[in-house]
């Protein structure tokens, strides 16, 4: 790849290559590529709207459904890095993790919204994905231009938690060069 690739560019190319096959097949819900890129394209925009620019964290907190994959190309074509926190995790971990990221906006489901935890960041600005808010579908369906968001690979893809050493979990960084860097990798080994 090229050594400014994006990781959500490589998507795009596999999207427009192949519109019509499956990119996600979820119990009884299913995504061709061309579906997921309009579906994330639109979501990206409205983040954009919200303020997301390169670098900024935002947190996304799902069960694992379609939703939850194009919440994570959203971020990433946003020019966010996605802070994945698993619903599953004890209140106080996710309120950790929430306060360490700083995230700029939350994705969320409409249930888990709900939650007791989520209470104290109800400043936070946060987008529900099983929602399908009007204002998403009168966004845009093109891939947003991630050169006129000063978009480039040395900017943070995600920001994942490992369980630290000390008991409070650590923020690893990954840039977009990075993980395009892992992926050439692994097709050639």
């Amino acid at each position: 790849f090229p050594q400014d690739m994006l990781i959500h560019q490589l998507f795009e190319a596999q999207a427009a290559r192949h519109p019509d096959t499956l990119a996600v097949v979820y119990e009884d819900q299913t995504l061709s590529y061309g579906e997921l890129n309009h579906h994330a394209n639109q979501l990206a925009h409205y983040l954009i709207a919200l303020g997301v620019r390169p670098d900024d964290r935002v947190a996304i907190c799902v069960e694992r459904s379609p939703e939850m994959v194009v919440g994570l190309l959203a971020i990433l074509k946003a020019g966010g890095a996605y802070v994945p926190l698993d619903p599953s995790y004890p209140p106080e971990r996710l309120v950790y993790m929430l306060e360490d990221a700083a995230p700029v906006a939350l994705l969320t489901q409409s249930e888990l919204a709900q939650s007791e935890w989520l209470a104290q960041f109800d400043t936070l600005p946060t987008v529900l994905l099983d929602n399908h808010e009007p204002s998403l579908a009168t966004q845009p369906a093109d891939n947003p231009a991630s050169q006129a968001l000063g978009l480039a690979s040395r900017h943070l893809a995600y920001v994942i938690y490992t369980s630290g050493s000390t008991g409070q979990p650590k923020g690893v960084m990954i840039e977009h060069q990075n993980l395009c860097n892992l992926i050439t990798t692994q097709q050639h080994a």
